[in-house]
C-alpha cells in the first residue's frame, strides 16, 4: 500500500525558511515523477516542483531561485527547501507521486498518489 506522509509545515514570518519533508512508503513502481503542489483557499491547487527519475527539476515560475526540490532515495524521501517566504506562499501542500511521462509536470490530475499536506502560513 502506498502512502504519503508530509511534514515541516509552520507559521513563519515573511522572509523565513523551511524545509517540507515526504516520506515515501510502499513506494509506486515505475514512479517517473515526484511533485509538490499547494492550495490556498479559494484557489485551484498548482504545482510548484517536481523532480523526475532522472533527476531533472521544475519549478512554478514564482518560486524559482527560492525552492529547491530534492529526494534520498535511500530513505525515500522527498524534501523541498523553502527560502525567502512570502505571504503568497501561503498554503496547504501536498506530496505526489507519478507515472505518467507525458504530459505536463505540473497538471495535478496526472498524479496518482498524494499526502494528506502540510500547512505553511507566511505572516508579513
Amino acid at each position: 500500500q502506498v502512502r504519503l506522509v508530509e511534514s515541516g509545515g509552520d507559521s513563519v514570518a515573511s522572509g523565513g525558511s523551511l524545509r517540507l519533508s515526504c516520506a515515501v512508503s510502499g513506494f509506486p513502481h515505475s514512479t517517473y515523477y515526484m511533485g509538490w503542489f499547494r492550495q490556498a483557499p479559494g484557489k485551484m491547487r498548482e504545482g510548484v516542483a517536481a523532480i523526475n527519475s532522472d533527476g531533472y527539476t521544475y519549478y512554478l515560475d514564482s518560486v524559482k531561485g527560492r525552492f529547491t526540490i530534492s529526494q534520498d532515495n535511500a530513505k525515500n524521501t522527498l524534501y523541498l527547501q523553502m527560502n525567502g517566504l512570502r505571504p503568497e506562499d501561503t498554503a496547504m501542500y501536498y506530496c505526489a507521486t507519478r507515472k505518467l511521462r507525458i504530459g505536463s509536470w505540473s497538471d495535478f490530475n496526472l498524479y496518482n498518489y498524494w499526502g494528506q499536506g502540510t500547512q505553511v502560513t507566511v505572516s508579513s
